[in-house]
């Protein structure tokens, strides 16, 4: 599914690890742009919900297809195991055998049976609860303990994307597949890391998989007097702007371990991080 055509921004707040600040970005982005959507995909962690405090208004269950069998049809000619690439279904001896956990619901295990023993069984991956908070729309992901695909999930939050409002993606860390999943076909990422060696590291990491996705991207510097200059310098050889630097502050810490939006504790933040977002409309107008 294409998301470049919707009427408002889809901004991404993606960072190459944990720890660097990226849901602190991806709330007081939000909190600052009137009427915008904020949207956690980091659905095997999210937190994004204890900042904003929303008032949730629903829930709903998610749940992915699975092959479920009638073994008095089935013929054991192995085709279903044949089309798998990822093992869920196996013939083993005289039975069949699924393995609900790595099964991607692509359905090619029932479409391939000649005897028409399988058909569609469901499995709960997780649930998706929405509300709002002072205006703000909200949508996060929770997945099943022990449930190992994140994507299904994340795709599944961000299909309630609002298309009329700016909306804010808070993504997991990292670069694996889940990443992709919530960042890939936004307009916008913004890239939070830290100055030190595996701050630069994991940005490197990062900008690649932007890079791979052609999205275009800027970085934020948190913590940005606690370190060197390296990261800095790489982002001017690989002319990716800074869009902002933020001290390390043990007021924005305190505020922090209270759940207190920076935004909202200092006002003077909302102001810079309004123009961040005025800014990120410049530069994908420049693109355009």
């Amino acid at each position: 599914m294409k998301y470049r055509n919707f009427k408002k921004m889809i901004i991404s707040v993606a960072s190459g690890k944990g720890g660097t600040g990226k849901t602190t970005v991806a709330t007081s982005l939000a909190l600052s742009i009137g009427g915008a959507q904020l949207l956690d995909c980091d659905v095997e962690a999210p937190n994004s919900h204890l900042f904003v405090r929303p008032v949730f208004e629903g829930e709903d269950t998610v749940t992915m297809p699975v092959p479920r069998v009638d073994e008095d049809k089935c013929t054991l000619c192995g085709e279903c195991e044949a089309i798998c690439q990822f093992n869920a279904i196996v013939t083993i001896a005289d039975t069949v055998m699924t393995f609900p956990e790595l099964c991607h619901g692509c359905g090619g295990c029932q479409a391939a049976c000649p005897a028409g023993a399988i058909d569609e069984g469901k499995r709960t991956i997780g649930t998706i609860q929405h509300g709002r908070s002072n205006g703000l729309d909200f949508v996060h992901g929770r997945i099943r303990i022990g449930e190992a695909m994140a994507p299904p999930l994340i795709r599944q939050v961000r299909s309630r994307i609002n298309l009329d409002v700016v909306a804010v993606i808070d993504a997991p860390p990292g670069t694996s597949c889940p990443v992709i999943a919530a960042i890939q076909d936004t307009d916008f990422v913004v890239l939070v890391t830290e100055p030190t060696p595996f701050g630069l590291n994991d940005l490197e990491l990062a900008v690649e998989t932007v890079k791979i996705l052609k999205i275009p991207s800027g970085i934020i510097i948190n913590r940005s007097d606690i370190g060197d200059g390296r990261v800095a310098e790489y982002a001017a050889r690989e002319n990716i702007p800074v869009l902002m630097e933020i001290p390390y502050d043990r007021k924005i810490a305190e505020a922090y371990s209270r759940g207190e939006p920076v935004v909202q504790a200092f006002p003077q933040w909302r102001r810079r991080f309004a123009g961040l977002y005025e800014e990120i409309e410049k530069l994908v107008a420049g693109r355009k």
